[in-house]
């Protein structure tokens, strides 16, 4: 449908841009999100696996690939409910790392700034989840599991009949 043409790459674009900002700025991005990342990580101590890096450049561009990849999926329509829900698990924790508009003091830019970004993220999460939900006209795939499933029930009944018959005759 040319809706999916359309909407998806303008929603994939600002998560595309992002990515490639982020790369491109690795070190500010990390020094912007880094209390965000110490605060976290202290609070998950124990339940946070080792292997996880905590070094804020390293988890910075992750997010940037994760953006950039999903986001070039998204926009050619290629598994675009993964690439959705990948780009909503790396808009939630960057949102509230980069924008969090409740600890600025100064109202005026509590407003313009971090608070407008944080409600802009908040409409985009809410586009992915509708990009995540769009089937494009297909069955979802709980309804093809309990379509699959009630096939098998069928069969398998059909073939415990058979046997039943051979057992009696």
């Amino acid at each position: 449908m040319i809706l999916r043409r359309v909407a998806r790459p303008l929603l994939a674009a600002i998560f595309i841009s992002g990515g490639i900002g982020a790369l491109k700025d690795t070190q500010g991005h990390a020094k912007a999100v880094e209390p965000f990342l110490t605060e976290s990580f202290d609070k998950l101590e124990g339940v946070v696996p080792e292997s996880v890096p905590r070094d804020p450049a390293t988890l910075v561009r992750i997010d940037a690939a994760v953006k950039v990849g999903a986001g070039v999926a998204l926009a050619a329509g290629k598994a675009p409910r993964l690439a959705s829900m990948l780009l909503l698990g790396s808009l939630v924790p960057t949102t509230l790392a980069a924008h969090r508009f409740w600890e600025i003091k100064e109202p005026a830019e509590r407003q313009q700034q971090q608070q407008i970004q944080f409600i802009k993220n908040a409409g985009l999460a809410g586009g992915l989840l509708l990009a995540a939900a769009d089937t494009a006209g297909k069955p979802s795939l709980g309804w093809r599991a309990k379509r699959a499933a009630a096939k098998t029930e069928k069969r398998a009944e059909k073939l415990a009949k058979k046997a039943e018959k051979a057992i009696t005759k």
